[in-house]
């Protein structure tokens, strides 16, 4: 059984910076896809950033340049680097895997398998 678990929340001025962790189990991460999605109050679950097993990573317009995703296979851990946090990056964070062995990064959470428990992120003007 796979799970997630998310870290690395917190609340932070605007301009600072956040690094989510989030520590995997039960399965062969290195030929997954994972991924990191937000969702803040009132708002649909939004994708943030992926990164396929081969590398390929993605993210949604309004984070890049600010945010970087990384994954350390041997830990079986993938990062979310979160820099000049803005007040609408308030949300809640999860991560989630997609267990499909997919050339590139996709974007509908319909085809993630597994997602973290969340964890809050907060950014203050």
């Amino acid at each position: 059984q796979v799970q997630l678990v998310e870290s690395g929340g917190g609340l932070v001025q605007a301009g600072g910076s956040l690094r989510l962790s989030c520590a995997a189990s039960g399965g062969t991460f290195s030929t997954y896809t994972m991924a990191w999605f937000r969702q803040a109050p009132g708002k649909e679950r939004e994708f943030v950033s992926g990164i396929t097993w081969s590398g390929n990573t993605d993210y949604v317009e309004s984070v890049k340049g600010r945010f970087t995703i990384s994954v350390d296979n041997a830990k079986d851990t993938e990062y979310l680097q979160m820099n000049d946090l803005k007040p609408e990056d308030t949300a809640v964070y999860y991560c989630a895997v997609d267990t499909a062995r997919r050339r590139l990064v996709v974007r509908a959470p319909i085809v993630y398998d597994y997602w973290g428990q969340g964890t809050q992120v907060t950014v203050s003007s």
